[in-house]
């Protein structure tokens, strides 16, 4: 997903983007044609919830007809083609420098290469609704690793309670009271280590990619680039090719690319320069409850009752770790990095 500035906290994975998501440092207002369209932005919003939350179906779609690191080949093939256009409709020149690259290369396989991969693996044993809300607990690791690893980050009342209540959360969605019986315990662990990756992806872009000097849009390009080359050489070395291209998981692989990890980039990169990263990051609050419906109408999944409750849990501990109290600083609508705008988020990005 310019000189690159992360949050205080990383915000979900939503992201596939080389930096974080939410990018809080000084910056102009909103523009003044956003007062002049004032529901463009939520109709942005709603479809970019739409597609994120719809990621986890399509990724359980796509693995009934090839493999995981298939899966995930196509997904950030088609991804990048959808940024290449745009990068090229719009005159972006590719990030200079070696030392760049690099940063680009460790960042893609952290917020793209190995989360895509974990998720793909995972729904092979765990429903597509449960990948959804071990997506959700990104914040909640995001925030724990950044007052260790950053020393600007403080932590608070609010925060630790915060990270209390969104573990206690994921313990509920995983019956920790019944022992985790019927719980897949290899996928669940794939699916949170996928969820863990973001924030170490985000936390590295902090510490090494500020300032780089490029576009975001040309750094998110680059950096999905990387990311298809380095399962463009795993991939043949742990799957055989397919045997045919099935219709409905070709088409799902095809749209989880292009729409949620290309088009996807682009509308979170325009709500974000329009009402500013605090508001664009609350579409991380809408995923798990989508993907839980997809999930439950579209696949037939089951749903006990201690996983919605235990979403919900989550998603309010996540929201306290990113709060701020009354007075605590200045507040974030409308700001952008000083590098004129940060890399949206691919991954959620799930």
């Amino acid at each position: 997903m310019s000189a690159l500035t992360a949050p205080s906290s990383p915000p979900p994975a939503e992201l596939s983007a080389p930096a974080l998501p939410t990018g809080r440092t000084a910056g102009a207002p909103v523009p003044a044609s956003a007062a002049r369209r004032p529901t463009d932005w939520r109709i942005r919003f709603g479809a970019l919830s739409l597609i994120w939350g719809f990621s986890f179906l399509l990724i359980k779609v796509g693995t009934q007809g090839y493999a995981p690191f298939q899966v995930t080949l196509g997904r950030l093939l088609s991804g990048t083609a959808v940024l290449a256009v745009a990068m090229a409709v719009r005159r972006e020149r590719l990030p200079r420098g070696a030392r760049t690259w690099g940063h680009l290369a460790v960042a893609a396989f952290f917020l793209n290469a190995l989360p895509f991969s974990l998720f793909a693996y995972a729904e092979l044993s765990i429903p597509s609704t449960l990948a959804g809300i071990c997506n959700a607990t990104s914040p909640l690791w995001g925030m724990a690793l950044s007052l260790v690893a950053l020393s600007e980050d403080r932590p608070t009342r609010r925060r630790v309670a915060g990270l209390g209540l969104g573990f206690l959360g994921v313990l509920t969605v995983l019956g920790a009271w019944q022992g985790f019986n019927g719980l897949d315990i290899s996928g669940t662990a794939m699916a949170l280590l996928a969820s863990l990756s973001y924030p170490i992806g985000w936390i590295y872009v902090r510490r090494t990619l500020a300032g780089s000097g490029s576009s975001t849009l040309a750094l998110t390009g680059s950096q999905l680039f990387l990311g298809t080359l380095q399962l463009a050489v795993v991939t043949p070395l742990f799957t055989s090719a397919p045997d045919g291209f099935p219709l409905l998981p070709t088409l799902a692989v095809v749209a989880l690319g292009a729409l949620g990890t290309g088009l996807a980039v682009l509308i979170q990169y325009g709500l974000v320069e329009e009402v500013g990263p605090t508001t664009a990051q609350m579409v991380t609050y809408f995923i798990p409850v989508i993907a839980t419906a997809a999930g439950v109408v579209v696949l037939g999944e089951g749903l006990s009752w201690n996983t919605p409750l235990g979403a919900l849990v989550v998603l309010a501990g996540a929201a306290l770790t990113q709060s701020r109290a009354r007075g605590s600083g200045p507040g974030t609508r409308g700001r952008t990095p000083r590098n004129g705008g940060r890399p949206p988020g691919t991954g959620t990005q799930p």
